[in-house]
């Protein structure tokens, strides 16, 4: 059976050369990569890492042009922000009637019916028949940060548990409960208290659910009494820690132990949410409703703004002033994504993520056994929301970052942009625009299957 499928919404950009005559002038004649990325070493701090040493001039849809002119296609999506695609028609009208109106207030000095139309929407959209209150903040750390705010101040408690390989956020709090330490916690700490870490259901590890859960239990029978603790945070999919979805046995086990316990189940759902995963929100496979979710990243099709969705009675423990920031929920922000969550209903992009999938599923299998025989491990995920990871060989399953950082390599010559991830860093990870069409999509597999081909010849030779 074909895996190709139909799409009603737009097509993807073609492979002619873009007019790049309305890109604004920047201050700049620098047409040159090179030149470029000398620039950015003298003047952006080398914290600040970049996948590829090339900079954008334009994108349209799920392809983007260098500004030397290249073209490639995009599989990374802005990690995993652009699940509407490069520019969305709908999403950039709505963002520019906005800013004929106003681009900033403050919510905490003169509201705006934007913020208070899409929390209602997302308020909507969110798993469970109770009642629920949305917070609008800028940035998925900023998110994570006030959940566990509002977690403490609803419960009066102060412990968190996280999983290992998760990832929360880069800032101090947020590294606290990040479960990977390189390159995110290297030389950073002390972190906050009261954050403990659980293991992570993870079979590649050996590690089942049942370890899991005795592993929980005995973090609370050694260090976190259960009933000091305020939340449970967990990512349904993990994202920077290799894009293993959580069993649906350990969510359903988690959510009655939160029960059980009166502690806060939290969904970290910035990089899995909004159709990632073929449903709303990744959590909805398992059937469990979340306390708290937290959102961002593919929620405005590109414009920076995130959230904390949640039970109505607990998103308002806090006294008024007690949740804010002063571009929390920018007006322009708001209005995209709006017109970005309404392009993912009116496009089918729920249906189109779980065609997807399968696509890529049955492809990497292809590819894998052709070109690459017992060095792909493992094809994992939900929906588009899918990593490959690679091995040396299927006898000892020792993790090649070499092999995969080669095949990044080779697909960006190619004109393929691709990321790793893992707590090992040996799997690319897809997060292309779920609007790309089923052309595109070939063209980028045919380039990582040349890619693939080129660094297996590369290693043995």
């Amino acid at each position: 059976m074909s895996n190709t499928v139909k799409k009603k919404s737009r097509k993807s950009a073609t492979k002619t050369k873009p007019n790049i005559s309305v890109v604004p002038d920047v201050g700049t004649a620098t047409k040159s990569n090179a030149e470029l990325v000398a620039r950015r070493e003298a003047a952006v701090p080398r914290g600040v890492a970049s996948a590829a040493p090339v900079f954008a001039q334009r994108a349209e849809n799920a392809e983007l042009w260098d500004v030397e002119g290249k073209r490639y296609v995009d599989f990374a999506g802005g990690i995993a922000v652009l699940n509407t695609g490069h520019r969305h028609p709908k999403v950039i009208a709505a963002a520019k009637a906005q800013e004929d109106l106003y681009t900033h207030t403050s919510f905490q000095v003169v509201p705006y019916e934007p913020y208070v139309a899409l929390a209602e929407k997302l308020n909507a959209l969110a798993p469970g028949e109770h009642a629920k209150k949305t917070l609008l903040v800028t940035t998925g750390a900023e998110a994570v940060e006030n959940a566990v705010k509002i977690a403490r101040a609803a419960t009066g408690r102060t412990g968190v548990i996280a999983f290992s390989g998760a990832y929360h956020g880069r800032t101090l709090m947020t590294l606290g409960m990040t479960g990977k330490v390189s390159p995110y916690k290297k030389d950073i700490g002390p972190f906050p208290s009261d954050i403990f870490r659980a293991p992570f259901p993870n079979a590649r590890d050996g590690i089942t659910v049942q370890d899991a859960l005795t592993g929980l239990q005995n973090l609370f029978l050694t260090d976190a009494q259960p009933e000091r603790v305020a939340c449970i945070i967990i990512e349904p999919v993990l994202g920077e820690g290799g894009y293993t979805p959580v069993p649906f046995e350990m969510m359903q086990a988690l959510r009655e132990i939160c029960d059980t316990h009166g502690i806060l189940l939290i969904a970290d759902e910035i990089q899995a949410g909004f159709g990632r995963t073929g449903t709303w929100f990744a959590v909805e496979h398992s059937g469990v409703v979340p306390d708290l979710i937290t959102v961002a990243k593919s929620m405005a099709g590109g414009y920076p703004i995130a959230g904390v969705i949640g039970r109505a009675e607990v998103m308002d423990a806090l006294i008024p002033g007690g949740l804010g920031g002063t571009y929390g929920g920018n007006p322009v922000a708001c209005a995209a994504a709006l017109a970005a969550i309404e392009a993912i209903e009116e496009e089918g992009l729920l249906a189109r993520s779980t065609a997807m999938g399968e696509t890529f599923r049955a492809r990497f299998a292809e590819i894998g056994a052709r070109v690459a025989p017992f060095r792909m491990w493992d094809i994992r995920g939900l929906g588009a929301m899918l990593a490959v990871e690679f091995v040396t060989d299927f006898d000892t399953a020792t993790p090649d970052a070499a092999l995969t950082k080669s095949v990044i390599a080779h697909a960006l010559s190619r004109g393929l942009i691709l990321l790793s991830c893992g707590m090992h860093g040996n799997a690319v990870r897809i997060m292309v625009p779920l609007t790309a069409s089923d052309a595109i999509i070939e063209e980028g597999l045919e380039i990582f299957e040349a890619a693939l081909t080129a660094a297996v010849a590369e290693q043995q030779a």
